[in-house]
């Protein structure tokens, strides 16, 4: 038997109605606050994200799955979508269109790491861009965006970190500092830490090994070395955030795991997920289009995690199964028939409905029904076909009425759309 490929997993059935009831949800609100879908390959050439994300990063370095074509070019799975959403708002100039763009992506991303619960090698992202708008009213609206969705999913459980990570001007000076820290104690860190610590100090504070991470408790704060223009600007965030009464924590140890950041910088945490805890995380990064070659536009973005949010959901996804409105119990050969007429008949109108091909018996039918999860059965045999009559069984009550055979798929569709406007589904 062929397995699947470890760090990958199927979404089965039974979850997928989660799914789409979270995308739903999202696209939605995005549509609401503006945002455009952009649908991006999986595959990309490998120097978007190294030129993007940082050669000097984990995920350049070790991550992503990257190969040699026949044609000789370097190739890469997406290993996260910003740099694919900015290279396709650079390649087809959207920008000349109106500079203040909105994107939204949803899909897998790809990186080679060891899978562990809330990490898989392909995962899942909902992704939102926003590009033209140095305002720091616009790191607020994206924020509020976010925590409204996740609100809106009755997430109770999430905490928002923030932190400014600086700009060209102010940054220097405190990777000066950073530096200054770091050649004093050598032996607390791990080879990779001692590698970056002089060309990317600030990558210390992503990496997660323990050690790492309790010597770094001590390192100097980037809030305190923000130049005037970027103190302003996370104090207009702030200022933005409490006005819609957002909570949020200050984290002047959050840097996140990619290089283009630039001023704000965001996550959620789930706080049930354990080590793995970041749902969603973004942040400002005004210079990545230029550096991509594109004109010199701001942009701000955020990424959520769709497997680790469906772990936060864990326990609904029955809440949103597609079961069947309508089974049609059939017995005899002239019954199926006309059973299997109806059947189409209200599909064709929107009416979730199954039958049985086997001409089993009702007891049979009926426990399958059951299985199933129909709301209301409809009973057809020799005897009803005399009568000119079908029985009408609603599985929630018990009760039953007879239905004239011609009257039944509109009295099904009749009963499923009073129910649906009652609130069933």
């Amino acid at each position: 038997m062929i397995k699947l490929v470890r760090g990958f997993k199927d979404i089965l059935p039974a979850d997928t109605a989660l799914w789409q009831h979270v995308e739903g949800v999202v696209r939605e609100l995005l549509e609401d606050f503006g945002f455009a879908e952009l649908r991006i390959p999986v595959l990309e050439q490998t120097e978007l994200f190294a030129r993007s994300i940082g050669a000097g990063t984990d995920i350049v370095e070790k991550e992503m799955y990257t190969f040699t074509d026949r044609g000789g070019a370097s190739l890469s799975l997406r290993p996260e979508a910003t740099a694919s959403v900015v290279r396709a708002y650079v390649e087809h100039r959207m920008y000349a269109k109106d500079p203040v763009c909105k994107l939204y992506t949803i899909g897998p991303m790809f990186r080679r790491e060891r899978p562990q619960r809330g990490r898989y090698r392909q995962f899942h992202q909902i992704n939102a861009e926003i590009f033209g708008l140095h305002d720091p009213r616009t790191d607020a609206e994206l924020i509020l965006l976010l925590m409204t969705f996740f609100g809106r999913l009755e997430l109770g459980s999430v905490a928002l970190h923030i932190n400014s990570l600086g700009c060209p001007e102010c940054r220097p000076r405190f990777k000066d500092a950073l530096k200054l820290f770091l050649a004093g104690r050598p032996e607390e860190f791990c080879s990779d830490c001692l590698r970056r610590k002089d060309e990317n100090p600030l990558r210390l504070f992503d990496c997660k090994v323990p050690d790492c991470k309790e010597a770094m408790q001590e390192a100097p704060s980037i809030l305190d070395d923000l130049c005037e223009a970027c103190s302003t600007h996370f104090d207009d965030v702030k200022r933005s955030l409490d006005r819609f009464q957002i909570p949020y924590q200050i984290n002047n140890r959050l840097v996140r795991g990619l290089d283009y950041y630039t001023r704000t910088t965001f996550e959620v945490l789930g706080e049930s997920l354990g080590a793995q805890d970041a749902v969603a995380g973004g942040g400002r990064y005004d210079g990545l289009v230029k550096a991509l070659g594109g004109p010199n536009e701001p942009g701000v973005g955020f990424a959520v995690g769709v497997d680790r949010l469906m772990e936060l959901l864990a326990g609904r996804a029955q809440d949103f199964e597609k079961r069947p409105h309508i089974f049609v119990a059939a017995i005899g050969e002239t019954a199926q028939d006309m059973a299997f007429e109806w059947v189409q008949g209200l599909r064709l109108q929107g009416v979730r409905t199954e039958m049985d091909f086997e001409n089993r018996s009702l007891k049979s039918q009926m426990r399958r029904a059951d299985k199933l999860g129909a709301s209301y059965v409809v009973i057809v045999g020799d005897r009803e076909l005399d009568e000119g009559v079908a029985i009408f069984r609603d599985m929630a009550t018990k009760e039953q009425e007879q239905v004239v055979l011609q009257e039944v798929v509109g009295t099904a569709v009749d009963r499923i759309r009073t129910s649906t406007v009652g609130g069933e589904s």
